[in-house]
């Protein structure tokens, strides 16, 4: 199924199908994509994030060896390295990180892996919504939390080369340069050192790839974006769905 352009909808459009998108990406992370130590919870705070998924490690489970042994169920970088257009590292010598910040954490205590993140349109509404979410995408990094950003809207005057480039911007450089027919980001970070970027860029008509999302440095798995795409857009009604497809 091609990616749908959303700016053809009203807002709440896509907030709708946004709400049943995370719940099923968090459904397939659980139902055999993570191994078995790890799990994805929906609308948990991590610290100053609100991240949409986040994936954890069960105390006792696999943190033993600082996570240098290979995870089961994951890929390592040294067989297959994730298959996108762009990749950059960076140690983020430039990044300060925020003094004040409280950190919330989960009863349980269980230790955070990674985030991932589906863009909103509320997220790009203002400076100071962008700012804050490309703040929150590098402080996550800087506290070693693997992240996937998904980001299927256009950009705006306030992250003119994507998201990506808006957050490559505040923890590295500005060099980033969106490819003009691939406006939109699927974006893997990995909080290693130095700290790695893999990017592909698409528009609207493409099919989504599954994008890796790291549990440890060099250790990923894939996400299945199209197929959790397809399963969220059966949820958008038919009459939404008929001034997107045209």
């Amino acid at each position: 199924m091609p990616i749908h352009d959303w700016t053809r909808v009203p807002v709440g459009t896509f907030h709708h199908f946004h709400q049943h998108w995370v719940p099923e990406l968090c459904a397939r992370l659980n139902e055999g994509v993570l191994p078995g130590e790890f799990y994805a919870m929906v609308e948990q705070v991590a610290g100053s994030l609100e991240p949409d998924v986040l994936t954890l490690q069960a105390n006792g489970d696999g943190s033993g060896d600082g996570g240098t042994s290979p995870l089961p169920g994951t890929i390592a970088l040294a067989l297959e390295r994730p298959r996108v257009r762009f990749t950059a590292q960076t140690e983020m010598e430039g990044y300060v990180r925020k003094q004040s910040t409280i950190v919330i954490r989960h009863g349980s205590d269980d230790r955070i892996v990674a985030l991932v993140e589906v863009v909103s349109h509320g997220n790009k509404s203002s400076r100071h919504a962008i700012s804050s979410f490309v703040e929150k995408a590098g402080e996550a990094l800087c506290r070693g939390y693997h992240l996937l950003i998904i980001d299927l809207h256009p950009p705006t005057a306030r992250d003119p080369q994507g998201i990506h480039g808006a957050i490559w911007s505040e923890i590295e450089d500005d060099s980033y340069v969106a490819p003009s027919d691939k406006p939109l980001t699927l974006a893997a970070y990995e909080a290693s050192s130095p700290k790695r970027a893999y990017v592909e860029p698409v528009a609207v008509g493409d099919a989504l790839i599954d994008m890796p999302l790291f549990l440890a440095p060099e250790q990923y798995v894939k996400v299945p974006l199209e197929a959790t795409y397809q399963a969220a857009y059966r949820h958008v009604p038919l009459r939404w769905r008929r001034v997107l497809e045209g």
